[in-house]
């Protein structure tokens, strides 16, 4: 299937400020191809949190065009960007948010409840997707009966059940050990290989180093040069003041 040609992702000269002239993104000019497989790295207050905000369509900027899949997000409703996360955006965090009384199936169709499926269709989707991300065997238990590792393939499963072109992890392994913090990363490779658009918020400059793009972001910006290894990528700049 051929990848559609314009960005997943385009922010063009976005700015964000929160109330007392707090400027969290200035001037941000970003492109994200279909198919790509980035981190987005920078120390605490950085910019970097917001700017996962702005893309998942989770927050508006004060100035500049943010574009997701082809859609202008100033120009959608409050129901249509809903609409847009659910169908095509999918979130990873540093905490699971697993809801404790639900095994990892059911948390992974309820994950599922504004997509518009059946309860029967919401419950295979999720018996698939935990089997992709090699949870076949835990299905049935609950969170505090999983590792961290495992609770987190649970979350990450949760968010790509219903098929998102874009992923979104934040901090995905901070809250693991290195071993298990590697698994999370693998399988986020493997989604990947299998389609799926990542892109992965860190602090952590080892892990962003061992992905194929690197966008830095310090003091609100996009440090430049981009920095990538993958030869069809699209072009990402930050303006200088």
């Amino acid at each position: 299937m051929n990848r559609p040609t314009e960005p997943l992702v385009e922010l063009v000269g976005v700015c964000k400020e929160y109330a007392g002239g707090v400027v969290a993104l200035a001037d941000i000019d970003l492109t994200v191809g279909y198919g790509e497989l980035a981190g987005i790295v920078g120390p605490s207050g950085s910019g970097k949190s917001t700017m996962l905000n702005l893309i998942g369509t989770l927050d508006r900027p004060t100035a500049g065009t943010v574009r997701i899949d082809g859609h202008d997000v100033a120009a959608l409703s409050d129901r249509r960007l809903s609409a847009l996360r659910a169908h095509r955006i999918g979130f990873v965090f540093q905490q699971f948010h697993l809801a404790p009384g639900r095994t990892a199936c059911e948390n992974v169709a309820d994950g599922l409840l504004y997509a518009g499926h059946s309860p029967r269709e919401r419950r295979r989707r999720a018996q698939a997707t935990l089997e992709r991300v090699g949870l076949a065997d835990r299905m049935d238990h609950l969170p505090h009966e999983l590792s961290g590792g495992q609770r987190q393939r649970v979350a990450i499963a949760r968010a790509v059940a219903g098929d998102p072109v874009l992923l979104l992890a934040d901090e995905p392994t901070g809250n693991l050990d290195t071993a298990s913090g590697q698994g999370v990363m693998d399988l986020l490779r493997e989604l990947h290989a299998a389609g799926t658009t990542v892109l992965v918020i860190t602090h952590d400059r080892d892990i962003a180093a061992a992905l194929p793009r690197q966008v830095t972001m310090r003091d609100g910006r996009i440090a430049a040069p981009d920095s990538r290894t993958h030869p069809g990528a699209l072009a990402s700049t930050g303006r200088e003041a």
